[in-house]
Order: C-alpha cells, then structure tokens, then sequence
C-alpha cells in the first residue's frame, strides 16, 4: 500500500516503484502507463512522477543518434563527393539510402521488431554499403557513357540508352555476387537462438541491413539506369547540336 523504502536525492525524498515488462517496446509501455496513471492517479502539490531505468537510457541514446545519424550522413556524402567530384552524381549515390530504407523496415515490420538503438546502429550501417553499392553502379553507368562519347556514338537518345543498358548489365554480376555475400554473412546473425549471448541486439543489426539490401539491388538495377538517363539526357541534345553545327559549317573550323 505505500513504498518499501524512501530516499533522498537531490534535496528530495524518493519513493521507488520497480516493473518488470515482458515487451520489448519499452518506449511503447511507458507512454501507455504515463496516461493510464494521468488518467486514475490524482498527485498531491508537489509530487511528480520520473521514469528511470531502461527508459532513460534509452531517451539519452535517441538524443546521441539524433546528433550521429545527420553526422554520419554528412560523412558519406562528403567523401562521394570527394570521389566523385560531383553534387549531381554524389545525391544519385546517395538515392541509395531511401531505397534501402522501403526494406529494411518492411523486414521490421513483418518480423515485430521496434525502434531500438541496435536497430539504429543496422540503418547506418546500411546507409555506408548502399553508398558504396551506389558509386559502384555509377561507375559502370559512366564507364559506358564515355566509351560511346569517344566512340562517336553518343549522339541521340537511342544512343543514350544503348549506353545505359551495356551498363547496367555489366553491373548485375557483380551487384548479385555482393548481395548474396551480405545475406550469407547475416543471415545466420538474424536465425541465431534466442539463448545465445547477445542474439537480441545482433538480430537487430541484422534485420534492417539484409531488407535494406534486397530493396537497394533491384531498385538501383531498376530505377538508377532511369535516374541516369534523365540527367545525360539534356548532355546529349548539346553534342547533338553541336555536331550537326560542325558539319553543317565545316569551312568556318
């Protein structure tokens, strides 16, 4: 009926109430106990609840990740773009994330995993092999763009997506080869047994970067050769131009 033990911190006397949850979703008891207890609990002048424990804990680890996660991404587009040399190139690598993203939480989703900083510390990990599958994808769509430039052959849009397509073929040997080497390293962390030291926290690493990882290699296979034709497109109308103005004034050069 009353507190087994009062304490004083801070100047104040402290009555400690100790629940044990079965869910993981610790985020998810806590503001549904906080409005239950608003609802039937009437507190004397003076007297405030604070949730402690895990709960904390948790609520400090979301304010340093709020702080990571855009540092992290900064990091990434920084060193693309040093790769690169490009802002146009370096936001087309980095169309990756968003793509990894739709299965990451679908696997989330369809497994009942919530929000957790292991599943945080998944996401960027994602985030920097999608980044680097992405450069991997653009280099190929590049490679294939100057060949038909020095070749002469870039000069309509057929030409323009022949280029495209040798590209993104070359690319899906390798792109399958680095998929398959991904899922066989996570898989087993993600059917790990639940009695295994640690399988809660790896599971959740796991989870988000094999979802992340089927969704990135089609979408990019499928969406990045549309992406790429979209930006070369208005590339080839001024070669166009520009070789019909050649030849149709040759004496003038």
């Amino acid at each position: 009926m009353g507190p087994p033990l009062i304490r004083s911190e801070d100047g104040q006397l402290v009555g400690f109430v100790f629940v044990d949850i079965t869910s993981s979703d610790i985020d998810g008891y806590v503001r549904a106990a906080a409005h239950r207890i608003s609802e039937q609990v009437k507190l004397p002048p003076g007297y405030y609840i604070q949730w402690a424990g895990q709960f904390q804990y948790l609520k400090e680890a979301e304010q340093r990740l709020a702080v990571l996660i855009p540092f992290t991404l900064l990091i990434i587009f920084v060193l693309i773009y040093i790769n690169t040399r490009s802002a146009t190139k370096t936001i087309i690598v980095m169309l990756a994330v968003p793509f990894s993203l739709v299965g990451a939480f679908w696997m989330l989703y369809l497994l009942h995993y919530n929000m957790s900083v292991a599943v945080w510390v998944g996401l960027i990990a994602l985030a920097g092999l999608d980044a680097e599958t992405g450069v991997v994808m653009l280099l190929y769509l590049d490679q294939a763009w100057e060949k038909f430039v020095a070749q002469g052959r870039m000069r309509s849009l057929s030409d323009l997506y022949e280029a495209v397509k040798e590209g993104a073929v070359q690319r899906i040997r390798p792109k399958i080869m680095t998929v398959s080497a991904i899922l066989f390293g996570l898989l087993p962390i993600m059917w790990s047994p639940a009695t295994q030291a640690g399988a809660d926290v790896m599971k959740r690493i796991a989870t988000p970067m094999i979802g992340g990882v089927i969704t990135s290699a089609i979408l990019e296979l499928l969406i990045y050769p549309v992406i790429y034709v979209l930006w070369r497109k208005r590339s080839v109308f001024v070669s166009s131009e520009s070789f019909h103005f050649v030849h149709s004034c040759p004496e003038e050069f």
